[in-house]
């Protein structure tokens, strides 16, 4: 589930429910904007994450290399699941996005970057606009012109 783009999904009859990642999170409610007025045809989201708890401090020992490097230093690799995920949240983009993920050494606050072919022809003008107004309406998604870095969206409540 994530909040926003398919909650309204959920039933009293529920008994389990799973939230969807933070990745997923800010990746779904702006795919649901670019598919719902340009039509995605395909896309590869990138994830500048936050380093996790799962995450070594300092380079020790692992069976994976990545895996054994210190996450306070270094930019490292890694999976992530959120793109095909949000074809699990908005089942009409499933198996249209791809993703990769860099776990970087910061403590907290993540960025996505998202590349589509889109249905149809646009420009970034257009696009802002429909940022824009989607953010005017939406608990979840913001829109900002403003010169910030991650830090400054620390607390911020908003997932994308």
């Amino acid at each position: 589930i994530v909040y926003g783009v398919n909650h309204d999904t959920l039933r009293q009859s529920h008994q389990i429910i799973s939230s969807a990642s933070c990745t997923t999170n800010c990746l779904a409610p702006v795919a649901q904007v670019l598919h719902r007025e340009l039509g995605i045809e395909s896309g590869l989201m990138t994830t500048i994450h936050a380093y996790t708890n799962d995450q070594n401090l300092i380079d020790v020992y692992h069976t994976d290399p990545y895996r054994a490097r210190s996450a306070t230093q270094s930019m490292i690799p890694s999976k992530t699941g959120a793109a095909e995920a949000v074809g699990l949240v908005l089942p009409e983009l499933a198996g249209k996005l791809t993703g990769m993920a860099v776990r970087v050494p910061v403590i907290n606050v993540s960025l996505v970057d998202l590349t589509v072919t889109l249905k149809r022809e646009t420009t970034a003008e257009e696009v802002n606009a429909l940022m824009k107004e989607a953010s005017q309406h939406s608990k979840v998604l913001g829109y900002n012109t403003l010169p910030l870095v991650s830090h400054d969206f620390n607390h911020n409540p908003l997932s994308s």
